[in-house]
């Protein structure tokens, strides 16, 4: 994966602005917390296959936390904590946020594909 590039990301976005695409959308400290603090709360939210449309997109931040917001008709879609993105193929742009060990905390990838199952 390449450091955030907050200009290249930005022009990704915008290539998905106003088509519908599919959002993976993944946050955790998992085992992550409890393994290092047993009185730890765990904390994960997951998304996969939500199709959206979005009419804005939005990086902000800096390189030791980054935002996304993706603006729909009738909401937000949003992740905080980025640092990482990937262009895995084309038309699927995949952002992502680990801790000082290289585990995964948040990720957000969109794409003009359905992701696998």
């Amino acid at each position: 994966m390449n450091k955030i590039d907050p200009i290249v990301v930005q022009e990704q976005l915008n290539q998905f602005v106003n088509q519908p695409v599919f959002i993976h959308l993944e946050t955790t400290n998992g085992a992550y917390a409890t393994h290092h603090n047993r009185a730890a709360y765990n904390v994960g939210a997951f998304i996969r296959n939500a199709k959206v449309c979005f009419t804005q997109a939005k990086i902000s931040g800096d390189p030791t936390n980054y935002r996304v917001g993706l603006k729909t008709e009738i909401g937000w879609v949003y992740a905080e904590g980025l640092r990482d993105y990937q262009l895995d193929q084309p038309g699927c742009l995949l952002l992502a946020g680990h801790d000082d060990q290289g585990r995964l905390l948040v990720t957000l990838e969109i794409s003009h594909q359905p992701f696998s199952i």
